[in-house]
């Protein structure tokens, strides 16, 4: 199944459930925290400079959005966590809609980006939990590779492998969104899996 990365369109928000796009292609599902780059890495891959939006401030995208990659199947750009400067009430309108896009059974494929510098947090092992309970195979892109020396990348991705309880056919790709290293690794497992994993 190739699919051509640079062609993309996007296609909707979806603000609650009934918003989700059940068409049938297959769904990769984008997960980080506020400040880890996720849009960067998103405009990476499909070579745009600014085509997820590169928020000012973390936490503003509160809905799902969806970019159909060359006809064939979502990358679906979902919220950013862990940003504690949102109100309650939207903090919990957050927390609804991932629940019911989570149980929603639509999910093909869980992208998770974290920084590759830190050990991952409480609320990225909630993320990778969630990405389990739906049953769908997950990635890790260690983002801000290019911050590491080189003796400390492989320490760090193995830390993040055992916090995040990474399973033995879950990929982790060590990513420079701003350098674009790790960028093909990436799209070959993330094609790999849409395929299921052959």
């Amino acid at each position: 199944m190739p699919l051509n990365f640079s062609k993309v369109e996007f296609i909707r928000s979806a603000v609650k459930r009934e918003d989700f796009l059940r068409d049938g292609l297959p769904q990769m599902a984008f997960a980080g925290r506020s400040n880890v780059g996720k849009s960067s890495v998103i405009n990476r891959l499909v070579n745009r400079k600014n085509f997820a939006r590169v928020g000012a401030s973390p936490g503003k995208t509160s809905q799902i959005n969806y970019f159909r990659i060359d006809g064939g199947a979502y990358l679906v750009d979902l919220p950013g966590y862990g940003y504690a400067k949102v109100s309650k009430a939207e903090r919990d309108r957050w927390g609804r809609l991932m629940e019911s896009y989570f149980a929603s059974g639509l999910i093909t494929l869980g992208v998770m980006i974290v920084d590759a510098r830190h050990k991952p947090t409480a609320d990225d092992v909630t993320m990778a939990n969630w990405f389990y309970d739906a049953e769908c195979p997950l990635v890790v892109a260690a983002n801000k590779l290019d911050k590491l020396k080189k003796s400390e990348i492989e320490p760090n991705l193995q830390r993040i492998r055992e916090t995040l309880g990474l399973r033995e056919g879950d990929g982790l790709v060590p990513f420079s969104a701003e350098r674009g290293d790790g960028k093909e690794q990436l799209i070959s497992v993330l094609l790999r899996e849409l395929e299921g994993g052959a």
